[in-house]
């Protein structure tokens, strides 16, 4: 397959880390970055190309680091800045790229520009945040993120004498991006840390960072907020042309769009719409959700992608969906109460929530070959579980399950020192899911997907391809995409019963097994697949 090479990013495998959780070197309790260091060559050998660092800089942590107070270190629970570094150097050395977050959108009270801001109305900082005498009335669409958590966007600070805006927790003030001072700091922030040698930014709330009416000190901007994002990308091509810039926009569908542009601002979008709508399809065990999502999701632009993904560590946020739909995707995977988050969304991993492990294999490789670029957490690939008896979102934030050693390998300090929990009760406990033994079972999970992964970075039809949803059987999702002279067909079965499934062919072409584990008939000009309760299927369409 020969032609034009494809930017990096359009078959990335992102692998998403919290540093915190991954590895413990030091025996301290806390996962670091020369405990990440030490696992590179797990990674190498999964396969993953892009390793997603979570936030890492320091702070009061009272929302999992994206209460950040200083954008230009590192959090010294994590290790040194030269830990860091030689992280970067490391899985570079191994073809793993690196990307941090970049959480522009709000920053910690404790940050100096917000203590600065508080103190004084003449100070130039006060600019960098939002003001209010009075605050407006709060429009039905940009109430706080965080129902039952927070009653309210604004804030009173007493030494301010001012209500101050936020979208997240009162803890994380919003900035002011209209500010040009304030894009100013961004870009600073941008060409510090590509100095080091990262490959891109998650874009942190980029949807809230630039949103209407509260941010309007500048009428230009106000005008076209997407202008933030232009100068954004701009400077991020120019300081580095081969990074990339990955957005959290969940916004409505006829929105999307606008933050690719022209392919002048994010590279990349986390796909909310098609993540709920896939949910939604695995409880019904019905193919149709994801045709009406792959259809109402824009075109982009050559050069842009989406990422998919199946869990990350946010709730499933379901908001994309009607009540009733919701009320389906709650029935099948969210049955208790302690399983829902913040009226909109589930807080458990995949595993227990999908269960058959037939199902849980299907749902990835549907993931791996739907258009985009995947993505999934760490833990994920060995099936890894929830604690719910953890507040909020932790419940599925606990500590990297590596063996049935102390801690199940994460760290050698104290049950009491751990930073996150580790699950040792229960069929998700360490003891019955943990990589070592996964990686000695050759019907494993951990094996399969890296299988998977592998095959996945041998069809770069699935992350450039032109795409086609092919009419099959209510239960069975079949789709198509063509690269470069090149042609993949996929089979997913939905549903827990066997489903035959016929596909009209070109003449003079045959279909080629390339994963899977269905059974194939040919016809003249066509072909019957029969798949298993659950089954999957790839074929390459070559000619005869």
């Amino acid at each position: 397959m020969g032609g034009t090479r494809e930017p990096w990013y359009k078959n990335a495998i992102i692998y998403g880390v919290d540093v915190a959780t991954f590895q413990d070197a030091n025996g301290d309790g806390i996962g670091d970055f020369m405990g990440v260091c030490d696992r590179l060559d797990y990674l190498t050998e999964l396969g993953v190309t892009c390793l997603w660092l979570l936030p890492f800089f320091p702070t009061p942590n009272r929302d999992n680091g994206y209460d950040v107070k200083n954008y230009y270190e590192v959090d010294p629970r994590l290790g040194t800045f030269e830990d860091f570094l030689r992280l970067v150097h490391r899985a570079g050395e191994r073809g793993i790229r690196i990307m941090i977050d970049l959480v522009m959108d709000h920053t910690s009270n404790e940050h100096p520009w917000f203590q600065a801001a508080r103190r004084d109305r003449d100070s130039r900082y006060r600019r960098y945040y939002e003001w209010s005498d009075a605050p407006p009335p709060t429009e039905p669409d940009k109430v706080n993120i965080f129902p039952g958590e927070e009653s309210s966007v604004w804030t009173y600070d007493e030494i301010a004498g001012q209500y101050y805006f936020h979208r997240f927790y009162h803890f994380e003030p919003d900035l002011n991006v209209m500010c040009q001072d304030v894009r100013d700091e961004i870009e600073r922030v941008i060409d510090y840390w590509l100095s080091f040698g990262i490959s891109g930014f998650r874009v942190d709330a980029v949807s809230h960072m630039i949103e209407a009416p509260h941010k309007a000190a500048e009428a230009s901007m106000a005008h076209d907020p997407h202008q933030v994002i232009r100068e954004i990308r701009a400077y991020t091509s120019r300081r580095r042309p081969e990074a990339v810039l990955l957005g959290e926009a969940d916004v409505d569908p006829h929105h999307l769009k606008d933050f690719f542009g022209d392919g002048d601002e994010l590279h990349m979008l986390y796909n909310f719409l098609l993540n709920n709508y896939l949910f939604l399809a695995l409880a019904q065990g019905r193919s149709a959700p994801l045709h009406r999502a792959l259809r109402l999701l824009p075109t982009v632009p050559q050069s842009c992608q989406w990422v998919n993904f199946l869990r990350n560590f946010d709730e499933l946020d379901l908001e994309r969906l009607t009540d009733s739909e919701r009320a389906t995707v709650y029935q099948a995977f969210a049955p208790d109460p302690t399983m829902k988050i913040f009226g909109r969304g589930i807080r458990r991993r995949l595993a227990p929530m999908l269960e058959d492990p037939r199902r849980i294999r299907t749902a990835y490789s549907l993931l791996f070959s739907l258009p985009g670029a995947p993505m999934f957490m760490y833990g994920d690939e060995i099936g890894m579980g929830d604690d719910l008896s953890l507040s909020g979102r932790d419940a599925v934030r606990t500590a990297m399950q590596w063996s049935k050693d102390h801690n199940a390998g994460f760290s050698t300090g104290t049950a009491e020192s751990l930073a996150a929990r580790v699950i040792a009760q229960g069929a998700y406990g360490y003891t019955n899911v943990n990589v070592v033994d996964q990686s000695n079972d050759p019907e494993s999970l951990l094996v399969w997907m890296k299988h998977l992964i592998r095959l996945r970075r041998q069809c770069p039809e699935w992350g450039a391809g032109a795409w086609t949803i092919l009419d099959t059987e209510p239960g069975v999702f079949a789709h198509r995409a063509e690269w470069q002279d090149s042609t993949l067909l996929a089979l997913h079965n939905l549903a827990d019963k066997p489903s035959s499934v016929h596909v009209d062919l070109e003449p003079d072409v045959s279909p080629v097994s390339v994963w899977g584990n269905s059974r194939c008939q040919l016809g003249r000009g066509s072909m019957t697949v029969n798949l298993e309760p659950y089954g999957y299927a790839w074929y390459r369409i070559e000619p005869q």
